[in-house]
Order: structure tokens, then C-alpha cells, then sequence
């Protein structure tokens, strides 16, 4: 199955603030044996996350999504979400419950008296307001849940809540899967050759061992190696037999070699 995230905000597109999801979910991802396929960014525009959406609905990926489930006016990916799948909208009645405990502890916390009716109050709840048919991801922060549609998975911009409850989504609803996405790779350093001499036998290798990717990620200012390409095959299983021809035929161009690496 393949996994994707979507990041919303204008903040990061604007460098107002860093992007930390990006490192941290394929971190979680790595842990349980899975890899990221795709990652976009979109802004807080109603039209533009809805396209975006519709289109992680569409691929029956698993799709992780971050930000602007709120509820100001900047806060579009709830609307978004239930425009995308056709849907209305309505307060999860968990949800509502989860938003009531929290204006309780506030409350308790203040030294004041819970009062549900006080306007900012009523305003909290349309942070239960989810598409119709959600279920709903904890949030042990604040207890303000995300919720799931299919598998589009919605959670909080902050790190401090968000993490956690990408934690739960993929413990919780795809514990099946872990381990199902690890792969392998061997690559080697390659001296004083240029990517288009070496893209036929790369070619060549993909042809003989399906399952297999060969990557050529070259640098020229690297402070060990200086100008290189690290050459290699990844993929599910072990990759030392594409490796090896990978090697053969480079040896049959008279390349220079430098260290080899193991992942």
C-alpha cells in the first residue's frame, strides 16, 4: 500500500515557520518497517486542498493529512475534506464529547465554572464538525480529535499533538502492513564517470532483476569524495545479485570504485 502525506499551511510555504513533519513521519515510517511514496505541500486555499484531496480519496493510498483542522477562518481542510468526498458535514458525537471533557478541564484548571452555552464555548464544538462518516483519531494532548475518511487521515498542524496520533493511525489501523514496505540497498562511489554513460546498464540491470531500483545520486562537491556518484539497487529482498551485475558492468566500462555501502 502505498502512503502519502499532505501538508497544509501557509505558513510553511511561506518560511514563517519549518516544515518538521516531513522528517518525522518517515522516521515513524522507517520504525515499522514502511517508506513514504509521495509528500505534497498546499496552502491554506479551500479549492486547492480540495483538489488535492479528491485526488488522495481517488488513489486508495494510505494518506496522512497535517493542518488546518481547526476552527478559524484560516482552518479549511475539514470543509475541504467533506467537498472533496461529496459529503456534508456534522459534529461527531465522540468528538463532541472529547471538546466537552476539555472545556471541563479547563475549567477546573481556571478555577472557573464550566459553561458550555458561553459563546467561545459553542464555537470549540466546530472542531467536531467532520465530514459525515468520519471515525475519529485520539488526540492525548488535548483530547480534540483528528478523524479518518477511508484511508485519509487527518490530524492537527502542531508536532506535539499531530505525532502521537500519526503513532496511533498506523499501530492501531495498519499494524498489517508494518514491515511490508522495508527494503534493502547496496550502492557503491563511482569516480569519473557522467550519468548518461552509466544509464544504459542501469537500464539494463532494472530489465534483469524486477523489484529492484537502480539510483544514481551524484554530487560534486562532496568533502570526502569530492565530484562522484553513488550508484546502487534497492528493493525488497536482497539486492546483492542485481548489485553484482550492477558491478560487473561497470567493471566492463573500466569505471573507478570507490567504497561500497550497505543500507
Amino acid at each position: 500500500m502505498n502512503i502519502g502525506l499532505v501538508i497544509v499551511g501557509d505558513e510553511i510555504l511561506s518560511g514563517k515557520r519549518e516544515d518538521k513533519h516531513l522528517p518525522r513521519v518517515i522516521a515513524l515510517l522507517a520504525a515499522r518497517g514502511l517508506a513514504l511514496s509521495w509528500a505534497r505541500y498546499v496552502g491554506d486555499e479551500r479549492e486547492r486542498i480540495t483538489a488535492t484531496l479528491k485526488d488522495a480519496f481517488a488513489s486508495g493510498d494510505l494518506v496522512i493529512c497535517t493542518g488546518g483542522i481547526g476552527a478559524t477562518p484560516d482552518d479549511h481542510t475539514r470543509q475541504a475534506a467533506a467537498a472533496a468526498l461529496g459529503r456534508g458535514l456534522a459534529l461527531h458525537p465522540q468528538a463532541r464529547e472529547l471538546i466537552f471533557e476539555r472545556m471541563r478541564d479547563v475549567a477546573r484548571e481556571q478555577g472557573v465554572p464550566f459553561e458550555p452555552e458561553r459563546p467561545d464555548n459553542v464555537h470549540r464544538l466546530n472542531m467536531g464538525v467532520f465530514p459525515e462518516g468520519a471515525t475519529i483519531i485520539p488526540n492525548p494532548f488535548n483530547k480534540i480529535a483528528g478523524f479518518s475518511v477511508q484511508h485519509v487521515h487527518f490530524v492537527p498542524g502542531f508536532p506535539v499533538m499531530a505525532w502521537p496520533m500519526i503513532e496511533w493511525v498506523l499501530d492501531q489501523r495498519y499494524a498489517h502492513l508494518h514491515g511490508g514496505g522495508r527494503t534493502s540497498e547496496r550502492s557503491v562511489i563511482v569516480f569519473g564517470s557522467m550519468e548518461a554513460a552509466l544509464t544504459p546498464l542501469m537500464e539494463e540491470v532494472e530489465a534483469c532483476f524486477p523489484g529492484f531500483k537502480v539510483f544514481s545520486l551524484p554530487s560534486v562537491d562532496h568533502p570526502q569524495w569530492g565530484r562522484h556518484i553513488e550508484l546502487g539497487v534497492k528493493g525488497r529482498g536482497d539486492p546483492t545479485p542485481a548489485f553484482e551485475a550492477l558491478k560487473a558492468g561497470l567493471a566492463a566500462l573500466d569505471t573507478r570504485l570507490g567504497p561500497e555501502m550497505v543500507r
